[in-house]
């Protein structure tokens, strides 16, 4: 049986291997995420990390899907933000480290983050001016 890291190394290979991307921009490091233009949809189960939080948000016609969305997670676990969007955006994270990653008008964007420090964290589309979603660190 293959273990959960050999998994994630594949995943990881097959990204780059599709055409990942790289120009998102982590301020509080100074690199770049993590980020695909994959389809989420298109995601097979080895694709997925096993032990993460996924936010699936939509920005379509000036509307933004969710809204206030309450999501628990741990110090250090993956948090995946999918998007798909038809107009550019900045989505913020406000934790610490602090993210922020450039949206752009296509389907099928995916950025990863994780949290240091517990407590409350808002992820933010800062054009939009909407709260989509605020997470419970532990």
């Amino acid at each position: 049986m293959i273990s959960r890291k050999a998994l994630l190394v594949l995943a990881t290979a097959a990204l780059v291997a599709a055409g990942c991307s790289s120009e998102g921009s982590d301020t509080a490091e100074g690199t770049s995420p993590p980020e695909s233009t994959i389809s989420p949809s298109d995601m097979t189960d080895q694709q997925r990390p096993p032990d993460r939080v996924t936010l699936d948000i939509t920005i379509e016609g000036g509307q933004v899907d969710p809204t206030n969305e309450q999501l628990e997670a741990k110090v250090g676990q993956p948090i995946v933000v999918r998007v798909n969007s038809d107009a550019p955006d900045e989505l913020h994270v406000h934790s610490t480290p602090e993210h922020t990653f450039q949206i752009k008008p296509e389907p099928g964007q995916q950025f990863q983050f994780t949290v240091d420090i517990p407590g409350r964290v808002e992820v933010e589309l800062h054009d939009a001016n909407k709260i989509v979603a605020t997470i419970q660190v532990r």
